[in-house]
């Protein structure tokens, strides 16, 4: 130990030799424990303050592997001299490195009662008027919290009194700067009401101080107060509380400073951000959106002023708090404020003001999606108008713009082909590539749910599309293949004469190998199978194997969006091979396991910042091995690779179509290649499907889940997923309440009634998409679980909730109560007057649903169901006059009433009935409704209903153009041909001249059908 400290100064030489045989010989040193005594001597004796610094670094280091060996005389000795450096010594980074060696044996030594005078002599420290002491008082406190805070929660309101006195001191930067930082580690340990109170009175002073450093030019320090809020924010327990608005006033005023750097408004635009989601209630209660928007609205307006492209503009940021709003908060508050912005902006002479106005309804399509398409004529021709705008940036916002509407405004926004396809045509031959860009994204959108409309385009739009394909520029290959798939879907077969072509093309890209292809490779990839779902097995089939193998050989690239697209691309070839995918899944099947067993990939990014981890960062090796050195870091940052998640959920739906489209052979690969899942227990398929549901906190992947567990019920037998089924439930039922971790927001500072909030409209589609699905596989023995789900689901047809809530809920019930039949009785009482109710619904979907749910309670009701028949037929009479303009809902009115005269065709008056139901014949949308209505319009004609005998002239030829219907099934054209032999055999004079008035084709269709019996 003699030559330590010459060790000491040889490893702070440049020296580059010098440093590594001192750092070698240090290392041995090190594994005596005499090296702890010999530090700290260095520590309080060496005249050159660098080696008294590196010397407490290294202690820091190596002092918890030593620690309890030492004796009792030591360990005193060894506190006294710490204490000592920590309030004595005039170097700063000395008295720091110091105070962190404290900070790592109080981490035992507390505890253990071993170090009973280290609390006292803080608290005396933080009294002193000394500004060092003080100072090293608060950062000892902070590194205490976050080490031993549960130890120090008896001394809360003590320390409490020392941050606000540190938060206060007016006569030093560095101990209000030391105190935000105690203030933060203490966050993470309050539990109970009275610490939250206490915690509470902390804000204002910390609000104080950020105000104070940056009137004084200190902004990094100002900042620390948004980190503090930041982790506020997400905490479990309600340490905002009132204090919330205080809070959004004051970010608002910081980032609505344009005088202030750039970092420092993008800090409190973020916390304005995270408020918005996850502490919507609150916004809501102290009526704070609507200021929020009145800052948020003008940055969108400001230029980009980045340096570089790490950094993130001012109005990007408030366009993401818009987005964020749009989504969490009720859209009676968010949309009519910046409908009003964009409308009064949109012919502002500064074209930053036009391109902001129209950005913000882009931006918020998404959220917003309801009330935006009952004003969709307005806001459309505000972006169209947009389009034309002779500033490149205002075109590139209208484009966007459109995307945006195209992606979330559908099906309402299809109906206006006639005017958007011509505009985006015009902008894709615009001069400036961004503009370019963003009007085949809009193209690509907009395409997306097209069906016949596009077939006018499809030449013009193909010529555009495969040119730019051919450009050298990634971003645009990968917008145009988005843009080809959307058209192929769109045109189905019409695409087959641009199949080969595109094929070719996207063939080389599926070849590429370089790291800055793979993007649009993963594109390619994905849109191979598109295009074979659009033009059919027959044209796609011989030609697949080659993709096929090229899309497995990706895998080994290691690029996530590569494969999450590729599993995307396995999910379509399963829908078009079918059992022909057989031979390929024992290789697929392992490839989707392993990317469902993935880490989500949290990544902690810890500070250690500062003057001693420079010094650290030189010491190599010298770590010990018995300490995790994270232990004395403060977690700056969490961030989650979204890819993965993404990645999972591809993966997932593969499976799911894996196991629909190819049955009995799915399962034998999927137990074999059970060891990819890094659980020593044998999985299936289903335990991965309810790990998800109960653990993944992304909706979208949860969402997927629920529609591939839906796929794996539908394609399997009862026993085969009996085991499931109570854990199953229960998962729903946490979906149902909203307590599943994918739903949380940790609003817990908020009050109010949840009806006001909003909640994931795709997650809870296919949440109650379970509930059928677990119906269909166990019939009437479902009712248990049913009845432990029913209230729940029922709170989402209140009538304080939107139509599309309520909608949800008795669609539900009426395909629950098809599969488990006479068990629904018992809820018949509650459902019923909900959904004679949403027979008058202004939504046609909600009078399209209700119709279905009545029938369905009528049809399986018996008894309790036939005391609201009078009531049904009265509430269904309008569906079935010229007020009804929606030929679906006139569909599923006619099935309801086709479901009662099944159930109890005695209790409804056909003589009134049977004319009404006639009318609307034949079915023009709703083909499914076919079975039941001629089902039971045939079940009169065999029983010789005097009723129905009256209507034989209006029936014939109904029946005609039914069955020469190519999307009418062949066992309802069975039927019809037997009604129709049985009326030639009673009437044969008037069948034979009804019959001989048919169009030929229509009395062909006819004829064959009933040739067959």
């Amino acid at each position: 130990m003699d030559q330590l400290e010459f060790l000491l100064l040889q490893f702070l030489v440049p020296d580059n030799a010098a440093r590594k045989a001192a750092e070698e010989q240090i290392r041995k040193l090190s594994k005596d424990s005499q090296i702890v005594p010999a530090l700290l001597h260095h520590i309080r004796t060496a005249q050159a303050p660098n080696v008294r610094q590196l010397a407490a670094v290294l202690l820091r280091k190596k002092v918890t592997g030593h620690w309890m060996r030492l004796p009792a005389e030591a360990k005193n000795s060894a506190k006294s001299i710490l204490l000592e450096s920590v309030t004595a010594d005039p170097v700063q980074p000395v008295r720091r490195a110091s105070a962190n060696v404290v900070s790592v044996i109080a981490k035992h030594a507390v505890p253990a009662g071993e170090w009973p005078e280290l609390l006292p002599f803080l608290f005396q420290c933080s009294k002193s008027a000394q500004e060092d002491h003080r100072e090293v008082a608060l950062i000892l406190f902070s590194s205490l919290t976050e080490t031993i805070g549960d130890v120090l929660r008896p001394h809360f309101s003590t320390l409490q009194s020392v941050f606000v006195a540190g938060l206060n001191d007016q006569q030093s930067t560095r101990v209000r700067v030391a105190a935000l930082k105690a203030v933060g580690a203490l966050v993470g340990y309050i539990q109970t009401e009275e610490e939250v109170i206490m915690f509470r009175e902390l804000i204002a002073p910390i609000l104080n101080v950020s105000r104070s450093c940056l009137e004084s030019g200190d902004e990094d320090v100002a900042i620390l107060a948004f980190e503090i809020f930041d982790e506020l924010v997400e905490s479990p327990a309600p340490l905002l509380g009132p204090t919330i608005p205080v809070i959004v006033q004051f970010a608002l005023e910081v980032c609505s400073n344009k005088s202030l750097e750039s970092n420092t408004r993008y800090q409190a635009i973020q916390i304005v951000s995270w408020l918005a989601k996850y502490k919507p209630k609150t916004l809501v209660k102290h009526k704070l959106v609507t200021p929020i928007l009145t800052v948020m609205c003008p940055i969108l307006a400001e230029p980009d002023a980045r340096h570089s492209e790490d950094e993130v503009s001012s109005d990007r940021a408030a366009a993401e708090v818009l987005d964020t709003m749009a989504m969490s908060l009720p859209k009676k508050h968010v949309f009519p404020p910046i409908l009003q912005f964009a409308v009064n902006n949109f012919q502002n002479p500064d074209p930053n003001w036009r391109e902001a106005a129209v950005m913000s309804l882009g931006v918020i399509s998404e959220g917003c999606y309801e009330v935006m398409k009952s004003k969709l004529v307005g806001v459309l021709t505000l972006v169209l108008e947009a389009l034309k705008d002779s500033e490149q940036l205002v075109r590139g916002a209208a484009s966007f713009a459109l995307g945006q509407f195209a992606e979330h405004l559908q099906p309402e926004i299809v109906e206006h082909y006639e005017r958007v396809l011509p505009c985006i045509f015009t902008v894709l031959s615009d001069p400036v590539p961004e503009v370019q860009e963003k009007a085949y994204y809009a193209l690509a959108a907009f395409c997306e749910n097209l069906k016949e409309e596009i077939l006018p385009y499809l030449g013009q739009l193909m010529e555009r599309l495969l040119e730019a394909l051919q450009s050298h520029r990634r971003d645009l290959q990968e917008t145009c293949m988005s843009a080809i798939g959307s058209a192929a879907a769109a045109a189905e077969s019409s695409f087959i004469p641009y199949t080969e072509r595109v094929l070719q093309i996207l063939q080389n890209f599926m070849i590429s190998t370089k790291d800055e292809d793979l993007p649009v490779r993963a594109r390619a990839t994905e849109l191979v199978g598109i295009v074979g779902l659009a033009v059919g097995k027959g044209v796609i089939e011989p030609v697949l194997p080659n993709f096929i193998e090229a899309a497995i050989a990706g895998f080994a690239l290691d690029f996530s969006e590569l494969r999450e697209y590729s599993h995307g691309f396995f999910s379509n070839v399963a829908e078009i091979l079918e059992e022909g995918l057989v031979p390929y899944l024992p290789r697929l099947v392992p490839l989707a396991l392993a990317s469902c067993n993935l880490d989500d990939g949290t990544a902690l990014d810890f500070d250690d910042s500062g003057d001693e981890a420079d010094m650290a960062n030189g010491l190599g090796g010298l770590s010990s091995d018995d300490e995790d050195e994270s232990d004395n870091k403060r977690v700056r940052n969490i961030s989650v690779r979204t890819g993965v998640l993404d990645e999972k959920a591809a993966a997932t739906q593969a499976l799911g179509l894996f196991a629909l489209h190819t049955k009995k052979a799915f399962m034998p690969s999927f137990d074999s290649n059970s060891g990819y899942l890094s659980h020593p227990k044998q999985y299936t398929v289903m335990d991965i499907y309810l790990r998800a549901l109960n653990e993944d906190d992304d909706k979208d992947t949860v969402s997927q889940v629920c529609s591939s567990i839906v796929d794996v019920i539908k394609s399997v037998p009862l026993e085969a997923v009996q085991q499931y089924i109570v854990k199953l439930s229960e998962a729903t039922l946490m979906l149902l309440r909203q307590e599943a971790v994918c739903q949380q927001t940790g609003d817990t500072d908020g009050e109010g009634d949840d009806d006001d909030l909003e909640h994931d409209d795709i997650l809870m589609d296919a949440a109650t998409d379970l509930l059928p699905a677990m119906a269909s596989c166990m019939g009437g023995s479902f009712e248990p679980i049913f009845r432990q789900l029913f209230e729940p689901l029922m709170k989402f047809a209140t009538h304080s909730r939107p139509p599309n809530d309520r909608t949800m809920a008795v669609a539900c019930v009426a395909e629950v109560a098809k599969e488990i039949r006479q068990e629904i009785t018992p809820y018949i009482d509650t459902v019923m007057p909900i959904a004679l109710k949403e027979l008058s619904s202004p939504e046609p979907t909600n009078r399209r649903n209700a119709a279905y749910c009545v029938g369905e309670l009528c049809l399986h009701g018996g008894e309790t169901a036939k005391l609201y028949y009078m009531s049904i037929l009265t509430a269904l009479h309008p569906l079935f006059t010229d007020r009804e303009t929606d030929n679906g809902v006139r569909d599923n009115a006619a099935g309801a009433v086709a479901r009662m005269i099944k159930a109890n065709a005695q209790a409804i008056p056909l003589s009134q009935v049977l004319p009404a139901l006639v009318g609307v014949l034949p079915l023009k949308e709703d083909i499914e409704e076919s079975e039941s209505v001629y089902g039971s319009l045939c079940g009169l004609i065999f029983a010789s209903h005097p009723d129905i005998l009256q209507l034989i002239p209006q029936l014939v030829p109904i029946f005609a153009q039914t069955v020469a219907s190519e999307e009418v099934k062949p066992e309802v054209k069975s039927l019809i041909g037997q009604a129709v032999n049985q009326l030639c055999l009673a009437y044969r004079e008037q069948m034979q001249g009804l019959l001989s008035a048919l169009p030929p084709h229509e009395a062909s269709a006819l004829g064959a059908v009933m040739g067959q019996h």
